[in-house]
């Protein structure tokens, strides 16, 4: 009787668990791996805690204890240490099965325990990590708890940062079952396959497979590589024996003639490349990877090259913090910030300021956005402290941490850069001979990619460590003009002959809900952020970066706002307001329009300034963004006049009269017969 209420309660535990839909299966398989979701029905509690009878919540992953203290505009925030537990029933007929849990992310240090017993320890909250339990198991119910730590320490990345490093298990987390002889789940937290591309053009590609093993025997077992196309039809397909000399890992080599090349967004198309372990011709283990066929350059001269053609690269750089959630993101989550970069007409962008979850990045393969992508070696940018410590376990740390970055996102074509680090400081110890070690581990790791790095220091610091540069520039808000960003670019460019230069940050705070009837400059570090000057920022950055085809990459500041609790500025304190879009993603600035008009070519047509509804001034300006030769502008049912756009996609009626009370503003244009319009109304006091 036991047994079978043993049975039942297993049987409703992973129909529970596949029912999951916060998480998508790593390479869910039928044949010889199964990979289950593990999210639901988690139990939390902070740590430390000696109480008897102790609350415990029910949670469901990604969590992070943290996410509602931003809303209430606290400047500091929990870092503090807290348990979560399951139960974890294991059917008998996984006998001889070997079982892995995968985290995609805990932040930021996580200790696994099963039925009371530590199975390891993961320093790093951004990146993947696995851990076999097979032999911590028995059948029936098992414990699982899990003590994650994002407390301030000095031996785990970051040590700083404008963002908040939220607690908790703040991804996914899922069971991989396998054979006792399976492709290994526990090389840094990646799949365990990479796909080295050594060659390739538009008239060939040569593709290495390196795939990593973990076997118990290697009697009669082989290993298939099958290339499929986007059709999912077969391309072609190589089987190769394992013997005493490859047990650990094999390479196997694949050649195709006129690959369909990955294109960015002109046509971002992918191959998958499925692996299987066979024994005596069956499989036992098997797993896919996407495999976007691609080559590039970045000349110092004229910027970036895919497949030999000058590609403008410009986009933003992007957190995993939305309003209410901080960084327990869902798919659907990182799905509507991608929409939301589409929309805008981006072509590249900056994963900020560490590895983001395995969906964006998969997101990105698909959409065709090329990616900068890095590890949390953050500097204190404009406040106290450092970033870094001349210290081992820090260093093994960093090395760790890039090492989980490469390989767990090596066979995305969409990534092309692997930064190193972002604004470091030189007034604690000297972290230039360690990131050139670290460039060369990047190397190491990864030929075929290029390294850069972000920095808010003058020319001269950090320009020898790695093959790109960036800088973090904000000419007219913290100080200086806007028109300072054109000099300071041809300067740096003609200073820095033959490296490769980009502007990895640019941007100014900004309000949907201050305004202002003219230019006034606000205070960087106020909590007046008028909209108006976030416009009117990004409008004259843009005229200057766009005339410079050198600047390999043009990288706004930020996407969206997001939580930082060293900020007491702007509407709310804890909040970076940087963004072209609110925290919670409802509204987007005046600022976003001006960049859609100018990157996506879908016709469109928006009035500035629209929010600034209460007006004390009866003659004005009113500005317009549209993609679309010309635009006519009515007030009042009135017609006022015609406007051609000029070279910032940009319409501006001059000295329009207002009259007492609301008026109506509508502006009209057609493209091929079709009328786009908008309108909004303005109330003169």
């Amino acid at each position: 009787m036991h047994f079978k209420k043993n049975i039942i309660a297993t049987i409703i535990f992973l129909l529970f668990q596949l029912a999951d839909s916060t998480a998508k299966p790593l390479n869910h398989t039928s044949e010889g791996r199964e990979t289950i979701p593990f999210n639901q029905n988690w139990q939390f509690y902070f740590a430390y805690n000696f109480e008897q009878g102790i609350k415990k919540e029910t949670v469901n992953l990604p969590h992070t204890w943290n996410a509602m203290e931003v809303l209430k505009g606290v400047p500091d925030y929990n870092r503090t240490s807290a348990i979560y537990e399951n139960k974890l029933h294991v059917l008998p007929e996984w006998a001889g099965k070997r079982l892995f849990l995968y985290f995609e992310g805990a932040n930021s240090v996580a200790t696994v325990f099963v039925n009371n017993k530590s199975v390891g320890t993961h320093k790093g909250g951004y990146t993947g990590f696995a851990m076999e339990i097979t032999r911590y198991v028995k059948p029936g119910e098992n414990a699982v708890m899990v003590q994650v730590s994002n407390a301030y320490r000095m031996d785990v990345l970051p040590l700083h940062g404008d963002f908040n490093i939220y607690g908790g298990i703040h991804r996914p987390v899922s069971l991989i079952l396998t054979d006792k002889n399976c492709i290994s789940p526990l090389d840094y937290g990646s799949s365990g396959v990479y796909l080295k591309q050594k060659q390739v053009s538009e008239a060939s590609a040569e593709i290495e497979v390196l795939t990593k093993l973990s076997l118990s025997d290697n009697k009669d077992l082989s290993l298939r590589s099958t290339l499929l196309n986007g059709s999912k039809k077969v391309v072609t397909s190589l089987t190769s024996n394992i013997g005493a000399e490859n047990n650990q890992e094999l390479k196997q080599s694949i050649k195709l003639e006129k690959p369909h090349l990955w294109n960015g967004k002109a046509d971002p198309y992918l191959y998958e490349l499925k692996v299987e372990l066979l024994q005596n011709g069956r499989v036992i283990d098997q797993l896919s990877q996407p495999l976007g066929l691609r080559y590039f350059s970045v000349d110092p001269d004229k910027g970036f090259f895919l497949n030999g053609k000058y590609l403008n690269l410009y986009g933003t750089g992007r957190h995993e913090d939305v309003s209410g959630k901080g960084s327990s993101l869902t798919d659907e989550d990182h799905e509507r910030d991608m929409e939301l970069m589409k929309e805008l007409g981006v072509t590249a962008a900056r994963l900020t300021h560490y590895p983001h979850n395995k969906h964006f990045y998969d997101l990105c393969d698909k959409n065709g956005i090329v990616l900068w992508s890095e590890i949390p070696f953050v500097g204190p940018g404009g406040y106290t402290g450092t970033g870094y410590v001349k210290d081992q376990e820090l260093e093994s740390n960093i090395r760790q941490m890039l090492k989980e970055l490469i390989r767990q996102n090596y066979n995305h074509p969409s990534v092309c850069f692997w930064g190193l680090f972002n604004e470091l400081k030189l007034n604690f110890d000297d972290p230039q001979p360690f990131i050139k070690e670290l460039n060369t581990l990047a190397k190491q790791e990864d030929p075929g990619r290029l390294t850069t790095l972000a920095s808010n220091l003058g020319s001269s610091s950090f320009t020898d460590l790695t093959d790109l540069m960036g800088w973090n520039q904000y000419f007219g808000w913290y100080g200086g003009e806007f028109e300072q960003v054109g000099t300071w670019a041809d300067d740096t460019h003609r200073n820095l002959p033959g490296k490769p230069v980009s502007i990895s940050e640019y941007g100014a705070g900004g309000s949907p809900f201050k305004h202002t009837e003219g230019l006034i400059k606000p205070e960087a570090k106020g909590n007046f952020h008028p909209e108006e000057w976030q416009t009117a920022f990004h409008e004259k950055h843009w005229e200057e970066l766009k005339k410079r085809p050198f600047l390999w990459g043009k990288f706004i500041w930020v996407l969206a706002d997001f939580g930082s609790a060293i900020r007491t500025e702007g509407d709310a304190n804890g909040i970076n307001d940087k963004g072209l879009v609110t925290y919670d993603r409802k509204i987007r600035k005046d600022a976003f329009y001006f960049y859609k008009a100018n990157w996506n070519p879908e016709p469109m047509v928006y009035i500035a300034e629209r929010r600034n509804t209460n007006r004390t001034k009866s003659v004005t300006s009113v500005k317009v963004f549209s993609n679309m030769p010309d635009g006519e502008l009515w007030v009042n049912g009135k017609r006022i006049g015609k406007k051609a756009k000029n070279e910032l996609n940009t319409m501006i009626w001059e000295n329009v009269q207002l009259s007492k009370g609301n008026n109506d503003i509508v502006v009209k244009t057609k493209q091929k017969g079709k009328e786009f319009s908008d309108s909004c109304v303005w109330n003169l006091e």
